[in-house]
């Protein structure tokens, strides 16, 4: 009966040391996390970087430079820029109920993601560039 006891602990023990190196490899171990936490510095300075704005309003101003913009819809969310006057889809994230239809990212004149509801009607994005900022048509 000893011997069983033992050959359990020596064979549990052996599982949790694979599972531990196992967990280990895959990037964040039991013992900590390979994540950064931002401070408020961090996030303002994140956030000072993304444009938001609602998708059927106009753009403020025109920027000379490249800058991503933060696009909004029922269906979901875009993050956009321009290079000249060709808009690249930089993410999509579907609202909660929807999901992703289909994208057409660019770099083009016309860049598009459909937003596919649980039920309902599609909702359908063209984003395109103006003044070299990426502006949007909501279907």
């Amino acid at each position: 009966m000893k011997r069983l006891v033992l050959a359990w602990a020596v064979t549990a023990a052996v599982a949790t040391a694979i599972a531990v190196a196992v967990i280990g490899s895959l990037g964040n171990g039991l013992t900590g996390t390979s994540t950064h936490v931002l401070s408020g510095d961090e996030v303002r300075a994140a956030l000072a970087t993304v444009t938001a704005r609602a998708v059927v309003t106009p753009s403020a101003s025109p920027s000379p430079t490249s800058q991503d913009t933060l696009l909004r819809s029922r269906g979901g969310t875009v993050i956009a820029s321009c290079d000249g006057d060709r808009v690249t889809l930089r993410s999509w994230s579907p609202s909660q109920g929807y999901s992703v239809d289909s994208v057409k990212p660019g770099p083009a004149r016309e860049a598009k993601v459909e937003f596919e509801p649980d039920e309902g009607e599609d909702v359908e994005l063209t984003i395109f560039c103006v003044s070299g900022r990426p502006e949007a048509r909501v279907h």
